[in-house]
């Protein structure tokens, strides 16, 4: 199914299913020295000291990893997507791990017309990104600025 491009192909209560996302080792010690040095984000010794039970990534290296997904999902042409005024609820439910494989559904809960600009709207997203024991390790919910689609009168 291609990903919708425009306001008016949303549709309330559909969901979408993609990505896979294989992690390593080496990305989340790189993304935890450079950005979220907690011991447990750096070694496996320090992880199985602490209730994770080893090594594991930080939850905003999962947020990136998640970005990827969506970004590599979205369309290449006809895209009117027109960025995000923020995310609501980032939840972090699980660890992830070295060698999870991660992917995505993102599912719309809501869209609205803009109430000043009648060329757009908002669409509001439940993202849930599951490890590969379907277990859901990260959900969000972000809000969408979209295009709608040009109407020739």
């Amino acid at each position: 199914m291609p990903s919708p491009s425009y306001f008016e192909d949303f549709e309330v209560g559909t969901f979408q299913e993609f990505g896979e996302y294989k992690v390593t080792e080496k990305e989340i010690i790189d993304f935890a020295e450079k950005f979220d040095p907690q011991p447990f984000h750096l070694s496996e010794e320090a992880g199985q000291a602490m209730h994770f039970g080893g090594l594991c990534a930080s939850g905003w290296h999962t947020c990136s990893m998640a970005m990827r997904m969506i970004v590599e999902h979205m369309p290449k042409e006809n895209n009117g997507a027109l960025g995000s005024p923020g995310i609501d609820e980032i939840r972090w439910k699980k660890p992830v791990f070295p060698g999870d494989v991660l992917r995505m559904r993102s599912t719309i809960l809501d869209k609205k017309p803009s109430r000043s600009r009648a060329d757009m709207g908002t669409i509001f997203m439940l993202n849930e990104l599951f490890n590969q024991n379907d277990e859901v390790v990260m959900t969000n919910k972000p809000i969408v600025m979209v295009k709608k689609r040009s109407r020739i009168s």
